[in-house]
């Protein structure tokens, strides 16, 4: 009787430490993809601020402290949040601050790996998800335009490297070379498979880098949504509604 009675408590121990981070996760959830929506409406208006650069590492530390947030939790995933977020965020305003202290690559190698880390335990939460609710939609919405941010570092250090490594069309170049904000254009057409061709990779890296993100983000959306039909599938129902079909 003991024994069932630990076991008994502890099952709801348990059942009711996955309720709180839930009710964490969800209120970080919709403060991450509040913030993101504010990154992706200043954005493109960035370079025409007085002081533009100071804006878009303000804007990317917005996202990056609403991503700690939402992924955190407790213990050792808060933990490996900090220890990777940190160096990123201190190379981001480095570099704005003091441009020859810190290698840009570093800057941009510690944002691609938490960008990582967050989409992995986006998906990871969706995964898991019991129920298909608002929550999980916002965690969906945000992994997937947290992929996309993911491949922009990775254009900018092909573009240094390799100026060359991307040609603008005719009609949409001024005889430059890519920008921050045509990275983060050209990641998401590629994304989303779009290619509408006034931007091409011509180098092995760039093309290569390319072809991973679209196969990734195809990837991504079809266990999203795999995993989304299968969780409301399974939903229980009220007594008299049908069935889905």
């Amino acid at each position: 009787m003991k024994a069932t009675s630990s076991l008994a408590n502890s099952g709801v121990s348990l059942r009711r430490k996955a309720i709180e981070r839930l009710g964490t996760f969800r209120y970080s959830a919709i403060e991450l993809l509040g913030a993101l929506i504010v990154l992706f409406v200043i954005t493109p208006f960035v370079e025409l601020f007085p002081h533009g650069d100071l804006v878009e590492a303000t804007l990317l530390t917005l996202v990056m402290v609403s991503a700690v947030l939402a992924v955190g939790g407790r213990g050792r995933t808060m933990g490996v949040a900090l220890l990777l977020v940190i160096p990123a965020l201190t190379a981001k305003w480095a570099n704005h601050l003091r441009p020859d202290l810190i290698h840009p690559f570093f800057s941009l190698l510690a944002t691609m790996a938490f960008f990582a880390f967050v989409v992995t335990l986006l998906l990871r939460f969706i995964l898991r998800a019991p129920r298909v609710d608002a929550n999980v939609i916002c965690a969906a919405i945000s992994g997937y335009l947290m992929l996309g941010m993911l491949w922009v570092p990775a254009y900018v250090m092909v573009t240094q490297l390799s100026p060359a490594a991307f040609t603008i069309s005719a009609a949409a170049s001024d005889g430059r070379v890519l920008s921050g904000f045509d990275c983060f254009y050209f990641s998401f057409a590629t994304l989303c498979t779009v290619g509408y061709g006034d931007i091409t990779p011509v180098s092995k890296a760039a093309r290569m880098l390319a072809v991973m993100e679209a196969i990734t983000g195809l990837f991504y959306m079809a266990v999203l949504i795999s995993r989304l039909v299968s969780v409301y599938s399974a939903a229980p129902r009220p007594a008299g509604e049908p069935p889905a079909e």
